[in-house]
């Protein structure tokens, strides 16, 4: 099958080459971001390709939804690194890239010679990003980490459990999410240093330092102050909730005095705007569980559609709970363009979610559609200085695998 010819990416990113050695969800996702802002993004992949390729629905073998939807916008060549000519092509390329990008443990790399130490030799000012489950100072350093075991850590079950009754785990990879927004951020940091310095550098970004800080930032509260306050005051976020109405549930934020005081005259309780435990926000803080109450009670009187009308015109924040089905027909997100539909060359139509971020100076577009395995081995190691011979060779050889002829001779 030829390989597929797209528009070159724009973006602030386009013109930036980064090599993605990343699996799973973490990895993918942070380098998904990247290509989405114009970024070249080639994902290596092994012989097999990887084996996040077979997880979810799919049409065809290897093209998972899962795996799509965190890698459209790259590049693909499949390379067997252990083996030393699939090692020495790699660093062929490495020496055109301006970052790497994985999440491999550090030791494999190490043995692999594709540590920071190992590239920097063929690219001096390479930006390195890694993550990493534990930061490598610390006794947990090198242990497996997923996102279950990093969400346990972070103590999101046990915060969790104090609402449900018992320890549960956030609905979504959270864990492996967030930190690939934290990965992004660091490839861009590490990218604007050499950009200013000409330096490269190696990045490491551990999963739970950054979940611990990220969990901690809303809930040290009294641990702020050594020694603590022990104000015993951490209950403002375990009583929030939908509200239920007469058919459905509604979501409220009347949270500044003058938001409060309009709800009040709504709900028909106007005497509460002089109630001194609701008065001023400072008292409604320390009486949150009196004002749900009483902001259950009332929204239980209407429908959601009469009390969305109505909290609109008092400008008091106000949204339905989606479900995901409602989600993805929210009429904003159609005003936005946020879904798309696309033709995909081997899976058909798709639906595509746009980067929800605007450049007023460099729109981002990337039109790469999620890649097979292989499908750019040959492109992007003639990039890379190979000649024909050479990646032949590497085909034949076992060490390459390629899904689309030599382009040059079509």
């Amino acid at each position: 099958m030829p390989e597929r010819k797209h528009p070159a990416p724009t973006g602030p990113l386009a013109g930036m080459r980064i090599l993605d050695l990343t699996t799973v969800l973490l990895g993918p996702y942070a380098t998904k971001i990247l290509g989405d802002m114009g970024a070249d993004v080639i994902k290596i992949e092994t012989i097999e390709g990887e084996g996040r390729r077979y997880s979810g629905p799919s049409r065809h073998k290897g093209m998972g939804c899962t795996f799509m939807v965190l890698n459209r916008a790259k590049r693909a060549i499949s390379i067997n690194l252990k083996d030393p000519a699939g090692r020495d092509a790699f660093l062929r390329l490495a020496a055109t890239a301006d970052a790497i990008v994985h999440n491999s443990r550090v030791q494999a790399m190490v043995r692999l010679g594709l540590d920071y130490e190992g590239v920097r030799k063929v690219k001096p000012d390479i930006v390195y990003c890694y993550a990493v489950g534990f930061g490598s100072k610390g006794r947990y350093a090198g242990r497996p980490a997923y996102d279950d075991v990093i969400q346990g850590l972070s103590g999101l079950p046990a915060l969790f459990g104090q609402i449900a009754g018992k320890p549960q785990f956030v609905p979504i990879n959270v864990a492996d999410r967030v930190c690939g927004v934290y990965l992004v951020n660091a490839v861009l940091a590490a990218l604007l240093h050499r950009a200013r310095t000409g330096q490269g550098q190696a990045v490491e970004v551990p999963m739970f330092e950054t979940m611990a800080e990220f969990v901690l930032s809303e809930h040290i509260w009294d641990d702020y102050f050594d020694p603590p306050t022990h104000t015993n005051n951490k209950i403002r976020l375990f009583d929030r909730r939908p509200y239920k109405t007469q058919d459905g549930y509604i979501c409220v934020m009347a949270s500044t005095d003058r938001m409060f005081f309009s709800f009040c005259d709504l709900v028909g309780r106007p005497e509460l705007k002089d109630d001194p435990r609701f008065s001023e926000r400072s008292q409604r803080a320390a009486n949150l569980k009196e004002v749900y109450k009483i902001t259950e009670e009332a929204l239980a009187a209407r429908t959601s559609a009469e009390w969305l009308e109505l909290l609109e015109k008092a400008d008091i924040p106000a949204s339905p709970m989606h479900t995901i089905e409602s989600l993805l027909e929210d009429p904003h997100l159609d005003d936005v363009d946020f879904f798309q539909i696309e033709e995909h060359p081997t899976e058909g139509r798709v639906r595509t979610m746009k980067l929800p971020m605007h450049f007023s100076a460099s729109p981002a577009k990337n039109h790469r559609p999620t890649p097979r395995v292989g499908e750019h081995s040959f492109e992007v190691l003639r990039e890379a200085g190979l000649s024909t011979q050479e990646i032949e060779k590497l085909v034949a050889d076992g060490v390459v695998r390629s899904e689309s002829a030599d382009p040059s001779s079509a």
